[in-house]
């Protein structure tokens, strides 16, 4: 069958990959180059740092977000097995995905430990997905992490590069007729115009994220995030820091570098990161790395997140046109998940 796909995005590159290894006929229109980079008008994926954390989302996602996000786990684990066997690499051991699930921690300073208690009552403290951590516990995790905090170690958690993946994945679909600056100007069940061409598909599925927004109801949610170059840095797994103002994260990068993310700003402002989000963040970070002292900021980025009325997904399948949606700040831990079952749904896998 032929699809036509609007959005190259992590949803779009995702459902391009499962459509072709099924033989079908795929065909992906988005506005922005391959590879675009920070602070361009782009998906949202570009714009992450990568965590797989089903456990500590359920903060803000609840049990939908744990168990699409344990979902995807796994299919992540099978993709990165698949693109091993599609795409040369340097040596067996480097992820095409960058991905690691060696787990992640969570953390908070004493005098924020009620911070925690939303996600341990989540859990019902479940041992099987949250273990809390004894001070002696904590440094062979993350040796340079602040002695005094509060840690819990989130089984099967992980990362993932965000880039090295975009990249991985376009690379092992040659066969794909990849329409890069054509945007996808209006949508119907089995069809989509590009600069003035009407094309036919058998279907058509949307991933525009907040490109949508004119038959959608979702909104743009602005996130921000800092990249450092911290030689010397050793950190293994992403750690999240619990505080009652900020959801912050700090997370590993080939070469030395640490993402810091995110602020959640209910704007659609994209113009560069603020005074006040660049001094929380790197303040929150520091808190707990008191060795970040001497990092160096790289660069800055910001984007908007797609999001629906209750920041859960939203996915819709009828005959000839799925439509995709609000993945909020959950886009690279659900899209495995959510493009199996539309995909399923609609009987294209």
């Amino acid at each position: 069958m032929r699809i036509g796909i609007a959005g190259a995005g992590v949803l779009g590159r995702l459902a391009a990959f499962h459509c072709a290894k099924a033989g079908h006929d795929v065909t992906v229109f988005e506005p922005s180059p391959p590879s675009p980079g920070p602070n361009t008008i782009r998906a949202a994926g570009w714009t992450a740092a990568g965590m797989l954390s089903p456990i500590a989302e359920m903060e803000c996602g609840g049990p939908v977000v744990r168990d699409l996000g344990l979902r995807s786990l796994a299919l992540w684990q099978d993709m990165d097995k698949a693109l091993r066997s599609m795409l040369p690499r340097p040596c067996d051991a480097v992820s095409p995905l960058g991905l690691a699930l060696n787990d992640s921690l969570m953390v908070c300073h004493a005098s924020d430990a009620g911070s925690a208690q939303r996600i341990l009552r989540l859990l019902d403290n479940d041992p099987d997905h949250m273990i809390e951590l004894e001070a002696r516990d904590i440094a062979p995790l993350a040796p340079m992490l602040k002695g005094t905090l509060h840690a819990w170690r989130l089984k099967g958690e992980g990362h993932l590069h965000p880039t090295e993946a975009m990249s991985s994945l376009h690379a092992a679909l040659p066969q794909v007729n990849w329409r890069w600056g054509a945007r996808a100007d209006a949508i119907e069940p089995g069809g989509i115009v590009s600069n003035g061409e009407s094309l036919r598909f058998d279907w058509v599925i949307d991933v525009r994220g907040t490109g949508a927004s004119d038959t959608l109801d979702v909104r743009g949610v602005r996130g921000e995030v800092i990249v450092l170059s911290a030689l010397g840095f050793v950190l293994h797994r992403p750690v999240r820091l619990l505080h009652p103002r900020w959801r912050v994260y700090i997370v590993p990068h080939p070469d030395d570098r640490l993402v810091i993310g995110a602020t959640e700003i209910e704007s659609e402002d994209r113009s560069p990161i603020s005074v006040q989000s660049t001094m929380e963040l790197l303040s929150a970070a520091f808190s707990i790395f008191p060795a970040l002292a001497e990092a160096r900021v790289l660069w800055t980025d910001t984007n908007l997140r797609p999001a629906t009325h209750d920041n859960l997904p939203y996915m819709n399948v009828e005959d000839g046109l799925i439509r995709i949606n609000g993945l909020f700040r959950h886009g690279w831990l659900l899209a495995p998940a959510v493009i199996e079952k539309a995909l399923g749904d609609a009987g294209l896998r």
